[in-house]
């Protein structure tokens, strides 16, 4: 009998565990709650109930009250496999459980009188000559709950069909020593696969919030490749001389990111997702030109210095075109990012850049990076201005502007793979 009592305490500490853990999960709606309090908070009643007939502390003089609680155990049992099932998110199972619970209380406040499932003497509980309509319920309530759960399984595309096969087993392996050798560990059953049932779906539910979101993430990485593409050919349009610098720079800074993690510079800082950052977000660098006259983008000779300071107010303004455009389609981290290479790829080493005149590690890396990417394409590309001029010179130009323009780790690293920069001007 101790371990029985053991058994039950342990039994109804779980299912107080289940009620606080459902009370305070927010992954469930309301209706969903319900569902699962109902369920385990009736087996805390029907285990409760079970121990008040069988602990062994039976007097004759409350005959009529345990006559009265095993009604209501019995009554609610059966129940118990449309509670499940409306836990695990099958519909209409309020009219089947009402139907359910009135069948099942029907026969037993008809049967109590005349002791036909069960009845109570000096002696104890005992169960009547026509226990099998109580065995009957119960085989009809699990045949209910196991296809509830076949159809919750398909609903979520079989998955984890060897919890349900589990959760059966256990269940039968509780009802079975109930029906044929009296051992009342059913509740105990009942309690455990409650508990599976509730891991089972919770675990489900989970992996479709997960896939839904990785698909909207999906989305919104779509659509913030688009808008990023989008903007960027807007700037081609806008000077056709330049049409492939956005997608040369992109190939540019991303080599130059790999090459600086594989000779060991800003290892710290450069991972896979920075790099990836790098190449989607490089065609953005020159989305402030947007606010220059097309007569400063297309002068054919050298910019006057009140056209230069005109022209260098795109890096301020990119930022913000960045901000105002992607702001809601993407993170906070995302968005500084983006912000940063356009504000900030044209600030010097030296502190002699602008927009701001920021110096050395006080301009990002990934504006640093574009720095050198986007130079060394200006320099051997042909532009409305000038005519290109040959890589060898481009790359001593480089080299000797390490530690006053670029920053002279980065240009190490250029430098080691100058010949990975190197393209055919013609097949541009």
């Amino acid at each position: 009998m101790s371990f029985y009592m053991g058994a039950v305490i342990l039994t109804e500490l779980m299912m107080i565990a289940m009620v606080l853990h459902v009370l305070h999960y927010s992954g469930f709606t309301k209706i969903q709650k319900t569902w699962f309090l109902l369920t385990f908070i009736s087996i805390m009643f029907c285990t409760a109930a079970e121990f008040a007939v069988h602990c062994g502390y039976y007097s004759s003089a409350f005959k009529i009250p345990l006559t009265i609680l095993t009604v209501l155990q019995f009554s609610i049992a059966p129940v118990l496999a449309t509670l499940f099932s409306g836990a695990l998110g099958l519909k209409h199972q309020g009219k089947n459980a009402i139907v359910f619970i009135s069948t099942s209380f029907f026969v037993e406040v008809l049967c109590a009188p005349f002791g036909w499932i069960f009845y109570f003497d000096d002696a104890g509980y005992h169960r009547g000559n026509q226990f099998f309509i109580y065995e009957v319920f119960y085989i009809i309530s699990l045949a209910y709950l196991i296809v509830s759960m076949l159809i919750v399984g398909r609903k979520f595309s079989h998955r984890d069909a060897r919890t349900i096969i589990m959760i059966i087993v256990i269940l039968t392996a509780g009802i079975l020593p109930m029906t044929f050798y009296k051992l009342n560990i059913t509740y105990i059953a009942i309690a455990i696969g409650s508990v599976f049932c509730y891991v089972y779906y919770n675990d489900l539910v989970q992996q479709d919030i997960q896939s839904e979101l990785v698909l909207n993430q999906e989305k919104v990485s779509t659509m913030q490749n688009h808008i990023i593409t989008s903007l960027s050919s807007l700037i081609e349009s806008r000077d056709m001389e330049t049409g492939l610098h956005v997608s040369r720079t992109s190939a540019f800074v991303e080599k130059l990111a790999k090459f600086a993690v594989k000779d060991g510079v800003y290892t710290d800082l450069i991972d896979d997702e920075f790099i990836f950052k790098m190449r989607t977000l490089a065609p953005m660098h020159d989305i402030g030109k947007i606010v220059v006259s097309d007569r400063i983008l297309k002068k054919p000779g050298k910019l006057t210095e009140e056209e230069f300071n005109k022209i260098k107010k795109h890096a301020s303004a990119g930022g913000i075109v960045v901000k105002e455009v992607l702001n809601g389609v993407t993170d906070e981290e995302y968005l500084k990012f983006a912000s940063d290479i356009a504000t900030y790829h044209h600030e010097r080493w030296d502190g002699t850049g602008y927009p701001k005149g920021l110096s050395k590690d006080e301009i990002p890396l990934s504006a640093r990076i574009m720095a050198i990417a986007d130079v060394y394409d200006a320099l051997v590309s042909e532009r409305c201005y000038k005519q290109p001029i040959p890589e060898e010179e481009a790359i001593e130009i480089i080299r000797k502007s390490s530690g006053t323009h670029f920053d002279p780790k980065l240009v190490e690293v250029f430098l080691n793979h100058k010949e990975d920069f190197s393209y055919n001007q013609k097949d541009e």
